[in-house]
């Protein structure tokens, strides 16, 4: 598929998150470009069970998982892709020594059992070891949501029985980019869509758990050491996905675009903390919460696009326990007060370029190379899409000559693995330059991970 929409958001799985021919195993329900990493419904087969996760600071942390079918287990859960309107049916056989459920908040649903043993539960039927639940619900209302533990949720979620579920809405297709919005209407329309999934762990109850000590755990006693993005600490939010040294964290999150496209922010707080979530570079625009507009829902005449007249802007999105929340961001230098592309002022115009500042020059002088520290993603050049030159050893990370901004939990603590920082609740943002050919690469390799040229790999 060849398209802006395309090729801007495969950057984000190609440019410093490869998608490369021949080494790691394939990408199991591999979306198109730009579409979130999922499963696609309407039917789920997820089983509880336990397995391990890896942490930058070389720690590896016991967790029950989710897995769909005969996949790894993966932390988070796999996130669940369904249409408006789909009859969906959650198969969860445990495989855990103690009882499990599933709670899919914003849906009418209900549990049957599918292989004994099962059990009430205090919010849900329960699969006791060894035994199958089935969930039905309709997806009626389109939108983003999580599901999660409905069992002893403040130790199941802890230990990573928690996911997210995206209803498309009626009428979207893969194949047809005019079809992207998240609510079917103007206001949620997107070129690129990234989630942002964020969880916390406190490893010490999940060495208890390990062990065998399940009488020791108080959950009431919680301390986080890990913040997560998609499963992933800081620097490995910015690996590629389906990276085979992380074999039981597929999602990746590294978001990317060009200027002025609109990205669409899934945001889902799976964890018991609020994580204030800072997104430099520009506002957001806040449409939604909780699977729902936030719309008046005034009629404003026939063929007039929805308008969602109550959404807000901000720079840091609270992110409240167990709430969904959908934002646009877009880019393009605006009010910067200079050229961004370095134009004379009788150059020709880029793509979505802001037009007041063409051919401005760029304000100060740049000091001697002597006298700077250079970070990994520095080009060399203030210029969007220029290279410069670098020292021996500098830099690397940017070959597109993007702009990078820093992705983040404004509680600072939250940016550091076990109190080592940099890393936890952590990402980049690239905008990259209009035109930039990496699709064209892109759809000559095979849907296999592999070597990541800028961040390393195997």
């Amino acid at each position: 598929m060849k398209n802006r929409h395309g090729r801007a958001a495969v950057l984000g799985a190609l440019a410093l998150l490869l998608l490369a021919a021949g080494v790691g195993w394939a990408v199991p329900n591999a979306p198109m470009p730009g579409v979130i990493d999922g499963v696609d419904g309407p039917a789920f087969t997820l089983a509880a069970r336990t397995g391990y996760i890896s942490t930058p600071d070389g720690n590896s942390v016991f967790v029950w998982g989710l897995a769909e079918g005969a996949s790894p287990v993966q932390y988070p859960g796999p996130t669940l892709i369904v249409n408006q309107g789909d009859a969906v049916t959650v198969d969860l056989s445990n495989e855990l020594s103690v009882p499990v459920s599933l709670v899919f908040p914003g849906q009418v649903v209900t549990a049957s059992e599918q292989g004994a043993p099962t059990q009430a539960g205090a919010l849900t039927l329960e699969a006791a070891p060894g035994g199958t639940v089935r969930y039905a619900f309709t997806a009626d209302q389109p939108g983003t949501y999580l599901y999660h533990s409905g069992t002893n949720p403040d130790l199941q979620v802890e230990m990573g029985l928690v996911g997210a579920i995206i209803v498309r809405p009626t009428g979207f297709s893969l194949a047809d980019p005019s079809t992207w919005t998240a609510y079917g209407d103007e206001a949620s329309a997107y070129d690129s869509e990234y989630l942002f999934l964020l969880t916390e762990m406190d490893p010490r109850i999940h060495r208890l758990v390990e062990r065998g000590r399940m009488d020791q755990v108080d959950t009431n006693r919680h301390f986080p050491g890990y913040w997560f993005i998609n499963g992933r600490n800081a620097p490995d939010t910015m690996f590629a996905p389906y990276a085979s040294w992380l074999p039981n964290q597929p999602y990746n999150c590294m978001p990317m675009m060009e200027p002025g496209e609109k990205m669409l922010m899934r945001l889902v707080s799976g964890g018991r903390d609020l994580h204030p979530f800072h997104h430099h570079g520009n506002h957001a625009r806040v449409i939604a919460r909780d699977g729902r507009v936030l719309d008046t829902g005034v009629d404003y005449g026939v063929g007039a696009p929805a308008v969602a007249d109550l959404s807000y802007e901000v720079f840091t999105i609270q992110s409240v326990p167990g709430q969904t929340t959908d934002a646009i961001f877009t880019w393009t230098g605006e009010k910067l007060g200079w050229d961004i592309y370095g134009h004379a002022p009788g150059d020709p115009l880029e793509p979505n370029e802001y037009a007041p500042d063409h051919g401005k020059p760029f304000p100060v002088l740049l000091p001697e190379k002597q006298d700077l520290t250079f970070g990994g993603f520095w080009s060399g050049s203030p210029f969007l899409g220029s290279l410069a030159s670098l020292p021996p050893g500098e830099g690397g990370l940017n070959p597109l000559a993007g702009y990078t901004f820093m992705w983040h939990s404004h509680t600072e603590k939250e940016m550091t693995n076990n109190d080592i920082f940099p890393g936890g609740m952590m990402t980049m943002l690239v905008v990259v330059p209009p035109g930039s050919m990496v699709m064209e690469a892109a759809e000559a390799l095979p849907l296999e991970v592999g070597v990541n040229p800028i961040m390393g790999g195997e």
